[in-house]
């Protein structure tokens, strides 16, 4: 067998790898995510494993915290999901929302004592 067969041959077994590869399977759904206001005052995080989004203060100084999660849709508006405080009590609070690929997603995090909101990136599975 000469060279150049041996690379057309290996370059085709490469080929069909990456055929294998890249249609095995589903597109993989998003990982969790998390934001985090500054000077320790709270996060939201989505946790991917069940579509639930975790919002938590965890400052002890009189303010709670505000999670909201936005939707564009693939026409573009976008809209409000849901609004989630937590603040005053022990632990976190929790929303459980089905995220999908039927537009982009957005957390936003606000601390209720003032100042500006944290943003996620857009997001979908």
């Amino acid at each position: 067998m000469g060279r150049s067969t041996f690379t057309r041959i290996a370059m085709a077994g490469v080929f069909a790898a990456a055929v294998i590869v890249t249609s095995a399977g589903p597109a993989s759904a998003v990982s969790d995510k998390t934001i985090y206001l500054p000077y320790g005052r709270g996060y939201m995080k989505f946790i991917d494993d069940g579509d639930v989004f975790e919002i938590c203060d965890t400052k002890a100084d009189g303010h709670g915290v505000k999670g909201v999660l936005k939707k564009q849709y693939l026409a573009g508006n976008i809209s409000t999901i849901f609004t989630e405080e937590d603040g005053g009590d022990s632990g976190c609070d929790k929303h459980p929302y089905n995220v999908g690929n039927d537009g982009w997603y957005q957390m936003e995090l606000t601390w209720n004592g003032g100042g500006g909101l944290v943003e996620s990136g857009w997001f979908n599975e």
